[in-house]
This record gives structure tokens, C-alpha cells and sequence, in this order.
């Protein structure tokens, strides 16, 4: 139906916002767009303050969720996102660590963060995360226990690995297998550690 004025061009009219992530397809689930570009702009808000009045870490970043929906965002291309936001918060922490407590202070608390990740991943294989019950599932076992013997290579002697490594990492599910909470935590830490450094 024709309608006066349909096909003019308004020169003045604002160009139309590219999406900042592809959507998923057919009947996958993407990440939620409100709740995606919301914390975006609060990423955003937040590294562009003052860094004396941060209102979000680098560990805010990595701890982020987003509901899963039909019609959302890709999940890789956010995920890849939020590694990119996560650096940059962590570099920013850094600098002003190592501005204020000096280098010798920095490494100190970052070495004592590697060593309670080696404590906890020196114990037997088998046993280095509490199991969740018989009847539910949790990480398999021999799975975290092989992420386990490579992230104790790279705190004992330097083992090359990158914080994409260790972020991207995954498990697959058995009855009776670790308990999620806690490998997810030290696989933070790590991070943190990897990004402390630098």
C-alpha cells in the first residue's frame, strides 16, 4: 500500500545501529540482548570513570551471566567480548597496584595466589575437588584432573598457557563428578593469576 512520503529519504534521519553481535539461528539459544548490551554500557560507564572509583573489577567481568533465550546474541562472539573486557579491566588494575603497592608487593600477592592454587591442586588425583552426591552430576573427574596437571605445570615451571586456555575450557558431566563451584574457581584464579602477571 502506498503511503505519501514512503521511499523519500531523510537525510537527516540517524543511520540505523548495527547490532554489536550476530543473533543465533533456527532453534538455538542466544544470550539475552537487554541483558548483554545493559551490562555493555555499564562496562563502559565504569572503565571510563576514575579508576579510584572503580565499580567494577576485572573478576565482576569473568563472573557475569546472562539468561539464555531464544533470538539472543551468538554465545562465542559475547564470550570473546567479555575476555577482551576482562583484560582490559585487569590491566587497568595492574598499573594502579603497581603505581600505589609498588612491583615487589604486587608479584608478592599474586605468588601467594599461585601458591593456594598449587595446594589445592597437589592433592591426589581423585580427590582434589569436594565430589557432588552419587545421584548428581557434576565435572568428570579424570577431565579436571588432566586441566589440573597442566595448570600445575604452569605455576611450577612456567608451562606456556594463555588466559583463553583456561577460560574456554570445558567439561563434560558424570554422576558423582567434581563439584562445579569449586573447579570453576580455581580456573578464576588461575585467570587472575595469568592476568596479574601480564
Amino acid at each position: 500500500m502506498h503511503t505519501e512520503g514512503a521511499g523519500v529519504i531523510d537525510d537527516d534521519a540517524p543511520a540505523p545501529v548495527p547490532a554489536p553481535f550476530p543473533d543465533v539461528h533456527g532453534r538455538q539459544k542466544g544470550y539475552d540482548k537487554r541483558a548483554v548490551d545493559a551490562f555493555l554500557a555499564y562496562a563502559r560507564e565504569a572503565f571510563e570513570a576514575d579508576p579510584a572509583d572503580a565499580s567494577m573489577t576485572s573478576a565482576d567481568v569473568r563472573r557475569v551471566g546472562f539468561p539464555l533465550v531464544r533470538r539472543g546474541y551468538a554465545v562465542a562472539p559475547v564470550d570473546a567480548a567479555l575476555g577482551r573486557i576482562e583484560d582490559a579491566f585487569a590491566a587497568r588494575e595492574r598499573e594502579r597496584a603497581l603505581s600505589r603497592a609498588g612491583a615487589r608487593a604486587w608479584v608478592g600477592r599474586s605468588r601467594d595466589l599461585a601458591q593456594e592454587i598449587l595446594d589445592r591442586l597437589s592433592r591426589p588425583r581423585g580427590k582434589r575437588f569436594a565430589r557432588v552426591g552419587p545421584l548428581r552430576y557434576g565435572y568428570r573427574v579424570d577431565e579436571v584432573d588432566v586441566v589440573a596437571d597442566k595448570l600445575i605445570a604452569y605455576l611450577e615451571t612456567g608451562e606456556p598457557l594463555t588466559v583463553e586456555q583456561v577460560r574456554t575450557v570445558a567439561f563434560r558431566m558424570q554422576r558423582g563428578g567434581y563439584r562445579e563451584t569449586q573447579v570453576d574457581a580455581v580456573l578464576d584464579a588461575v585467570v587472575e593469576v595469568i592476568l596479574a602477571i601480564g
